[in-house]
């Protein structure tokens, strides 16, 4: 598995669709166990980790709201140098507020605007 998806119902559903797994989730509580079952192999219900876990994610996509839930545990992994690669997308309902889009951080590192 190359790829995962942790988010919205509907999302993971839209990603099912295409090839890629994922777990739904509908609170931080959620969002945290998911993440740590994927990047740990770690099991909430079995509070262990469990051998062979999910691996061979490469690409762990989320939506916004996912990563605003994991906070400063999406910072640590992101700071880790480990796989997977962790990938932001707008979730269900759009854009959150105060977002930069990927252009606008380009933008905003090369000082041009077009």
């Amino acid at each position: 598995m190359d790829y995962y998806f942790i988010g919205d119902p509907e999302l993971v559903t839209a990603f099912r669709f295409i090839g890629i797994e994922g777990t739904a989730v509908a609170d931080q509580a959620e969002a945290v166990a998911a993440f740590r079952k994927i990047t740990e192999g770690w099991d909430e219900t079995a509070g262990a980790v469990l051998p062979g876990g999910i691996s061979g994610c490469r690409v762990l996509v989320i939506t916004e709201e996912t990563a605003d839930w994991l906070g400063d545990l999406l910072v640590a992994w992101q700071l880790s140098d480990r796989y997977p690669l962790v990938v932001e997308i707008p979730g269900i309902m759009g854009r959150l507020a105060g977002r930069k889009t990927l252009v606008d951080s380009i933008r905003e590192a090369i000082g041009v605007h077009v």
